[in-house]
């Protein structure tokens, strides 16, 4: 038999605080061979990311190897000088990075940025490179790939720029390519689209692949064998087929059982006989009485537009006489309707217009034409501006997608929780202000004493937490949930959807939730909408839709939901 190879033995990385060494990765022992995928699945924090970047040799400068070899074609990664381990780096091992914005040059075109990688590792001259990178982005199938050549990162989607950075990684024909969670984000169809690349193009290429990934269901569909990490340890390792029909760890088992999926409930996906902490098994009833017949939203014949620069050349453009270029309509006259105490889900690509018909919703940005009614009264009508000071306003409030993102890191999360009361409340005193801050963290099963931290001493789960007490702070009607649970681990995910279910039932609001996970908008969603290019293609009772869709995209969106075989 040939040597793997990669040969990981006995890997323990530990990293340097001010509390003392913490041992990330502790003992991990991992075997690959040349065209074999493997998926590395766990938890935030239980050393996936940690392993991967120890075996590409690009630990943060407070980590170090106390432990193990790495063995990659016969070199031993892990005590090889630096120049050694450059010079495999990008050439003969690469990496696909989880946010693939963060990953690319802002300031530099992409072409320009894979020209780079194939003059580092001498598979360009000058003369050539542009025409080798216009190749490169052939290969991962670019459309126009002579005109995206000179686009920069911020002229492209997320699906765009992931293919750009799987470019930037397969541009000098690794022997080992490491995707870290390279879907995170990204909606079902281009995720498929996005993974179907990566396995063809290590097919072709006999390449070594491993998948790291909080996703079972993306585990199960792509790789050939499975290992399970908790707290630094690989828990369990077996082929994929049998992870998934037999797993043995009781973390596996956790792992999977808080996996949507079709046939279960929101109550399934925890662990027997618990309930999301902080709220009860049984609930009060909602706050409002029988339900109005009157709907709470109704959206008529909403558009928004955006203009697009002239057309014609340069010169043209710059003295003003260019051909006025037709406005790029992002919504195109859509119309729904909200009941209180709904849920409804808006779902689809992107840039199918969910999420600017929800800041629409909410007026952070005013439609081009179109009416919006809340509670009998037409806001889309008010500017932005003036609808910001009106009492409308605390009364339809926004959970972000990002839970790092939307916190001040200056704010622990008692001021963040604070914040909109401090704002728009009712001037409350010092105590009083501090006692509804307790009520909301109770609320959301936030322990009282993570109060005063900041957001770098909180887990995501935790920020998820602070982010929804603050949008509940002052009591509103409406909550439009865009994306909340994208970016948490599946257990994580399965306590937060069902604390908003369960607040949902207990306040009376209605939710806006704006998703691509469909199996997540079935489970908390009475109705959902699914937009494409700006209109709504069907909608229905989530059930319905779900079990018969009408149309073909929505079951082409179906189709490519990966689950695992449970």
């Amino acid at each position: 038999m040939q040597p793997p190879l990669l040969d990981v033995q006995d890997l323990t990385v530990e990293f340097a605080t001010r509390r003392g060494s913490v041992r990330a990765v502790d003992q991990v022992s991992l075997t690959l061979a040349k065209g074999e995928t493997l998926g590395i699945v766990g938890e935030s924090g239980s050393g996936k990311s940690v392993t991967s970047y120890t075996v590409m040799r690009i630990l943060d400068r407070a980590g170090r190897i106390a432990q193990g070899t790495i063995t990659f074609g016969g070199v031993d990664v892990g005590d090889a000088p630096e120049s050694t381990v450059r010079a495999l780096r990008g050439r003969e091992m690469s990496m696909i990075f989880q946010n693939p914005r963060a990953a690319l040059n802002p300031i530099r075109k992409v072409g320009r940025q894979i020209e780079d990688v194939l003059i580092e590792h001498i598979q360009a001259q000058p003369s050539d490179a542009r025409e080798k990178a216009i190749e490169v982005l052939k290969a991962v199938r670019i459309a126009r790939p002579e005109e995206r050549y000179h686009a920069y990162p911020f002229e492209l989607s997320g699906g765009m720029c992931q293919r750009i950075v799987i470019a930037l990684a397969l541009a000098c024909r690794p022997q080992l390519l490491i995707a870290d969670e390279p879907t995170t984000g990204l909606d079902v169809t281009t995720q498929k689209a996005v993974m179907d690349l990566v396995v063809e193009l290590a097919r072709e290429r006999n390449m070594a692949t491993i998948l790291i990934t909080h996703d079972l269901g993306l585990a199960a569909a792509y790789c050939d064998r499975v290992m399970v990490m908790e707290k630094g340890r690989v828990v369990e390792s077996a082929t994929a087929e049998a992870i998934f029909r037999a797993p043995q760890h009781p973390y596996t088992r956790k792992l999977m059982r808080a996996t949507p999926r079709p046939g279960i409930g929101l109550r399934d996906l925890l662990p027997e006989g618990t309930a999301p902490e902080g709220v009860p098994a049984t609930l009060a009833p909602p706050k409002t009485g029988e339900p109005a017949a009157a709907p709470l939203l109704v959206v008529e014949n909403l558009v928004k537009e955006y203009p697009r620069q002239e057309t014609g050349g340069g010169l043209a453009r710059l003295l003003g006489r260019g051909e006025p270029a037709a406005p790029f309509r992002a919504v195109d006259g859509i119309s729904f309707q909200l009941a209180r105490g709904e849920s409804l889900g808006l779902v689809g690509e992107s840039g199918c217009g969910k999420s600017t018909t929800s800041m629409m919703v909410m007026r952070l940005t005013d439609p081009t034409a179109g009416r919006i009614l809340f509670d009998g009264e037409d806001i889309g009508a008010m500017p932005a501006r003036q609808f910001a000071r009106s009492s409308f306003r605390p009364r339809i409030q926004l959970v972000f997608q990002d839970p790092t993102d939307s916190l001040n890191p200056r704010f622990t999360a008692a001021r963040a929780i604070a914040d909109p009361l401090m704002r728009m409340g009712a001037g409350l005193g010092r105590e009083a202000l501090r006692a509804r801050v307790e009520e909301l963290a109770g609320l959301v099963g936030l322990p009282a004493e993570f109060l005063d931290r900041f957001p770098h001493q909180l887990s995501g789960g935790q920020k998820a937490r602070v982010g929804i007490a603050r949008a509940i702070a002052l009591d509103p009607d409406l909550v439009v949930l865009d994306e909340p649970t994208a970016a948490l681990d599946v257990s994580v995910q399965a306590v937060v959807l069902n604390l908003l279910h369960d607040l949902k039932q207990r306040l009376g609001m209605s939710y806006i939730f704006v998703s691509h996970d469909l199996e997540v908008v079935r489970m908390l969603c009475d109705r959902v909408i699914v937009m494409r290019a700006g209109r709504i293609v069907e909608e229905g009772r989530t059930d319905e839709v779900m079990a018969a869709p009408k149309a073909e995209y929505t079951r082409e969106l179906l189709s490519s939901i990966p689950h695992p075989p449970l």
